[in-house]
C-alpha cells in the first residue's frame, strides 16, 4: 500500500495517532491549524499538547497548508471537531481530486443541521467514497503500544477492504463493516451515555449503577440508531458496545470527565473553561434530543443529560429523576 498517499486533517490526539499508525503503511501528511504544532511534529516528532510523552514516527510530515496536504492525496482522513468540520471540508474540496475516499474520525453531530459528518461530506463532495473509522480507541493507550481494535465502515465492500490495509498497524486491529450509519451513530451517541455515567461517578455511585446505566444507555442508543437506518447488530459490536464501555469507564474519557464534574456540582461553563480538548457529547446533546423527537424514540438517560448540560437542572436532580423512572419489561423502551 506504500503507493497510496494519505492526508490526515486535524492535529488533535486522535488525528495525530491515526496519522502515526498509518505511516507504517503509506506516506502521510498531517494538516494542523496551529503552526507551532506543525513545527513541533516536523522538528521533534512529538505533539506534546495533545499526546505528552508520545514519540511520533520520523516519516510523519506536518503542514498548515491544506492544499499541500490534500492535493496529491489518495485518501483523506478528517479528524476535525464536529462544529468546524464543514468549514475545513469546504477548503479541502477546492484541492482534492475526484473520487478520492474521505474518512471521518469525528464522533459528533453538526448542531444546527443535526447532520452526521458523512452526511456533510456527501452534501459538499458528492461522488467521493465516504467512510468512518471508529471504535473503542483511546489515543494515549494506542500510542503507548497497547492492543486495540477499530472498525472502518464504508458501503463499498471492495474499497473498505483496501482501506483496512491502510489503517491496521501492529497491535491496532481494524475490522470492516458496511453499516456506515450504525457505526457513525454508535460513536456519536455513546458520548452522551458516558456523561450520564460520569454524573453518577461524580456523586459516588457504585459499579451496579454504572453497569445499569451503560446497559440501558446502549438500549437507548440502539433504538435511535436503528430508527435512523443503522443495523441493530452494529450496536453490539466495537462501534457500539465496545466504544461505550471504553468511554464510560476510562479515566481518559473526556465525556465521562464532563459528567464527573457535573456530578460534583460544576456548571458546563466552568467545566469548559478548565478543559483543553472538546467533549463531543455535551455539544451533540441538543441535536441528539431533536433527532429522538423527530423519530419518536424515548431516551430518558440522554434526555436527563441534555437537561443538565443545558442548565435546566443539575446532576443531582437528574439522577433522582432517573432512579424514579418506572421499570417495565427489559425489552421495552424506558
Amino acid at each position: 500500500m506504500a503507493e497510496l498517499k494519505v492526508a490526515v486533517l486535524g492535529g488533535g490526539s486522535w488525528g495525530t495517532t491515526v496519522a502515526a499508525l498509518t505511516t507504517r503503511n503509506a506516506p502521510v501528511t498531517l494538516w494542523a491549524r496551529n503552526p507551532n504544532t506543525v513545527d513541533e511534529i516536523n522538528r521533534n516528532h512529538t505533539n506534546s499538547t495533545y499526546l505528552p510523552d508520545a514519540q511520533l514516527p520520523e516519516a510523519l510530515r506536518a503542514t498548515n497548508d491544506i492544499a499541500e496536504a490534500v492535493s496529491g492525496a489518495d485518501i483523506v482522513v478528517m479528524g476535525i471537531p464536529s462544529q468546524n468540520f464543514r468549514s475545513v471540508l469546504m477548503e479541502v474540496r477546492k484541492h482534492l481530486r475526484a473520487w478520492v475516499p474521505v474518512v471521518s474520525l469525528t464522533k459528533g453531530l453538526e448542531l444546527d443541521t443535526r447532520m452526521r459528518m458523512t452526511e456533510i461530506i456527501n452534501e459538499l463532495m458528492p461522488g467521493h467514497p465516504i467512510g468512518v473509522l471508529t471504535g473503542p480507541n483511546l489515543a494515549r493507550e494506542i500510542m503507548a503500544g497497547q492492543a486495540a481494535a477499530g472498525v472502518i465502515a464504508m458501503e463499498d465492500d471492495i474499497i473498505v477492504r483496501s482501506l483496512q490495509e491502510v489503517f491496521k498497524s501492529g497491535l491496532f486491529r481494524v475490522y470492516t463493516n458496511t453499516d456506515v450509519i450504525g457505526c457513525e451513530l454508535g460513536g456519536v451517541l455513546k458520548n452522551i451515555i458516558a456523561i450520564a455515567v460520569g454524573m453518577g461517578d461524580g456523586q459516588g455511585a457504585g459499579d451496579n449503577t454504572r453497569a445499569a446505566l451503560i446497559t440501558r444507555g446502549l438500549a437507548e442508543v440502539t433504538r435511535l440508531g436503528v430508527a435512523m437506518g443503522g443495523r441493530a447488530r452494529t450496536f453490539s459490536g466495537l462501534a457500539g458496545m465496545g466504544d461505550m464501555i471504553a468511554t464510560c469507564t476510562s479515566p481518559q474519557s473526556r465525556n465521562r470527565h464532563v459528567g464527573i464534574e457535573l456530578g460534583k456540582g460544576k456548571t458546563m461553563e466552568q467545566i469548559a473553561e478548565e478543559m483543553f480538548m472538546v467533549a463531543e457529547g455535551a455539544k451533540s446533546a441538543p441535536a441528539v434530543m431533536a433527532l429522538a423527537e423527530k423519530y419518536g424514540i424515548d431516551m430518558p438517560i440522554a434526555r436527563d443529560v441534555y437537561r443538565v448540560v443545558s442548565g435546566e437542572t443539575n446532576a443531582r436532580g437528574a439522577y433522582r429523576g432517573l432512579l424514579r423512572t418506572a421499570a417495565g419489561a427489559e425489552s421495552e423502551p424506558g
